[in-house]
């Protein structure tokens, strides 16, 4: 049947497809493959096969993260507690080891001195042990530290100071061996580049080990809580995944979530309780090693800087004086004594409130025993040369035992804070190798447990898959 055409109305053309100035027509803009992916998944996922599947890769994705996750985080912490035990503990030691031993070799120095021309054999030999000791520790120290780095150019520093000082020393020995004043004015030389370049430049190579250290138990004890938030995440969506499977299904278990389920708590588990316990060692090996190793080694470098400052009253014999602010003028060296054993006296007091057992509490009471003892024979031997009875005050500092010398106290101070710092040294060892040892294995096993877990997760998922086959 034929429809009369109407009057007016314009004829009804074919669209035609827009073209180019040249004439070819313009194809149709493309969808980016994101686009035409989600299109995919959303049409998949209408259906309940497309659901399981989208679920199934999800929960592998949570599980497999959740154990990469714990597996970066805990390596960082455990290679910080590692560094810790084996690394900046021991180089922070090996700082102290370094001051102790040019504080003491000064110390020497300065007692061999008083002895006169020839001096004993035992002093030599002490004074050339303190500076090999000590270059010993310079290059350790490099060793453990990275070029171009403050603490190497504080290392670089000290290497040129350490000839220097010997050359004085050296200068100081030959003239006092043929009897020259001049020799004294050499030791003082010498104590001045020690104790104004050398020993700060030792002390701020310390201060950065002990930074270095503290940087490292800042890195090895935070709680590692993106792994943990992510594993309660992947818990709670594999309780989820079984709980719609139940409402769906009416049955109660499902082997592979289950198996998933069982390696990401495991996982969760091991990282909360192992993380804990290594923390809680590193905090004790931090309170109750480290602190009281910083502050023991305080005290033993006080009682060597008094020791030093004691004989050098003798040797510069009020050569050397300072104006205290009442306008008092003291023996600079024997002023300089007196702040030495108030450090001496504070740290001694701050050890054994920190010291937690009998074994470490013995050797600091023996040792502020000692210096009660040093400070009232270093009182006599003022006395003595105040009178103008030199040589009795010198039989007060460095004489035989029958004197009762001043030598006998420092030695026995520095021989007990030897003991409580090895004691102390033990006790740091055995908490932060209990720390580490508590992370042991927890990366591997968190990521062998993960990868178990997402294969459980889709093998339970592929199980109720085939059901639709």
């Amino acid at each position: 049947m034929t429809h009369p055409q109407q009057v007016g109305a314009p004829p009804v053309r074919p669209a035609t497809p827009p073209v180019t100035p040249a004439g070819a027509p313009v194809p149709a803009p493309r969808r980016a493959a994101f686009a035409e992916g989600v299109d995919r998944l959303r049409a998949a996922a209408t259906t309940e096969p497309g659901r399981l599947r989208v679920i199934g890769a999800v929960l592998a994705v949570l599980v497999v993260a959740f154990g990469a996750v714990t597996a970066w985080q805990m390596t960082d912490r455990s290679n910080a507690a590692d560094d810790v035990l084996h690394s900046s503990q021991p180089l922070s030691a090996s700082a102290a080891d370094i001051y102790r031993s040019l504080a003491d070799a000064n110390t020497t120095a300065s007692s061999g001195f008083l002895s006169g021309g020839q001096e004993p054999a035992a002093t030599t030999r002490r004074y050339e042990k303190d500076i090999e000791t000590a270059a010993a520790g310079l290059v350790t120290a490099a060793a453990g530290t990275e070029p171009g780095s403050p603490a190497a150019d504080t290392i670089v520093k000290l290497n040129k100071l350490l000839p220097q000082y010997k050359g004085l020393i050296e200068r100081a020995r030959a003239n006092n061996r043929q009897g020259f004043p001049v020799g004294g004015a050499y030791l003082r030389a010498a104590n001045d580049v020690m104790q104004q370049q050398m020993l700060p430049t030792a002390q701020d190579l310390y201060t950065k080990e002990n930074q270095r250290l503290r940087s490292d138990y800042a890195d090895a004890t935070p709680y590692p809580w993106f792994a943990i938030v992510l594993g309660a995440l992947a818990l709670a969506a594999l309780g989820w995944a079984q709980r719609r499977h139940f409402l769906r299904t009416n049955r109660v278990l499902n082997q592979g979530l289950v198996a998933s389920t069982a390696a990401a708590a495991i996982v969760l588990l091991w990282l909360v309780a192992g993380h804990s316990v290594a923390r809680a060692r590193l905090d004790s090996s931090y309170d109750h090693g480290v602190r009281s190793l910083t502050v023991l080694h305080d005290a033993r470098i006080a009682s060597l800087n008094a020791r030093g400052n004691e004989n050098l009253t003798l040797v510069s014999r009020g050569a050397e004086t300072k104006q205290l602010p009442d306008g008092k003028v003291e023996d600079a060296y024997d002023y300089a004594f007196q702040q030495d054993m108030k450090t001496l006296s504070a740290t001694l007091t701050e050890a054994g409130s920190l010291a937690d057992d009998q074994a470490g509490k013995t050797p600091v009471t023996a040792a502020t025993g000692n210096m009660k003892v040093w400070q009232q024979r270093h009182a006599q031997a003022r006395s003595a040369d105040d009178d103008g009875n030199y040589q009795a005050a010198l039989n007060k500092i460095i004489g035989s035992k029958a004197d009762q010398p001043t030598g006998e106290c420092f030695d026995s101070v520095d021989a007990n804070l030897a003991k409580a710092l090895d004691h102390e040294k033990s006790e740091f060892e055995r908490a932060a190798g209990d720390g580490r040892g508590a992370m042991t294995g927890l990366p591997l096993g968190a990521g062998v447990l993960a990868v178990l877990g997402a294969a459980g997760a889709v093998l339970g998922i592929g199980r109720r898959l085939s059901e639709y086959r």
